[in-house]
């Protein structure tokens, strides 16, 4: 799959413009269970059942809105086998992954920091 570049005006990829393009699919796939979703998918193929189970607190209507809007912006491959019961499996396209490197930038900083932010949090409760 070649990834296209995006050629249009620079202001609809400004995510900091409120009427942009890129401020509408950041705000999107920068949710919690977008980001969840894609870390769980990883190098993994995923059934809905099995998804949903990486996902723990998920529900079920919250996993589909969020696999449709991932399909939808081409960061998962949903494939339906032919057979009875029909079997889905989802998986991470090239932008899909190349979008969990930076998922897994964001957990390996919350595992850094993670001692230092609890400690901040108690102070700031205490106070």
């Amino acid at each position: 799959m070649v990834t296209k570049q995006f050629t249009g005006p620079i202001d609809e990829a400004d995510v900091r413009r409120a009427d942009s393009l890129g401020r509408e699919i950041f705000s999107d796939v920068a949710n919690k269970w977008a980001l969840l979703i894609i870390e769980a998918l990883g190098e993994h193929t995923l059934r809905f059942g099995e998804l949903r189970d990486e996902v723990q607190g998920i529900s079920h209507k919250m996993l589909t809105q969020n696999l449709r809007m991932l399909e939808r912006y081409g960061l998962v491959q949903r494939t339906v086998h032919p057979v009875v019961p029909p079997r889905v499996e989802y998986t991470l396209t090239e932008p899909g992954q190349a979008l969990r490197v930076t998922i897994d930038g964001l957990c390996d900083w919350t595992h850094r920091y993670l001692g230092h932010i609890e400690a901040s949090r108690q102070r700031f409760d205490d106070a």
